[in-house]
């Protein structure tokens, strides 16, 4: 999981997908009080 989408959090997944161990990594949940579609902009367009 990650705790909070801010910088570092955006950070932390792009490194772990881009990693040689993603297969092996996964991302479960996302804790941060926005809603869906600003986690989604973000996401795409960071």
């Amino acid at each position: 999981a990650i705790n909070g989408y801010g910088r570092i959090g955006r950070s932390v997944l792009r490194a772990l997908y881009e990693s040689p161990y993603r297969r092996q990594t996964r991302v479960v949940a996302i804790n941060e009080p926005a809603d869906r579609a600003t986690v989604a902009h973000l996401t795409k367009y960071d």
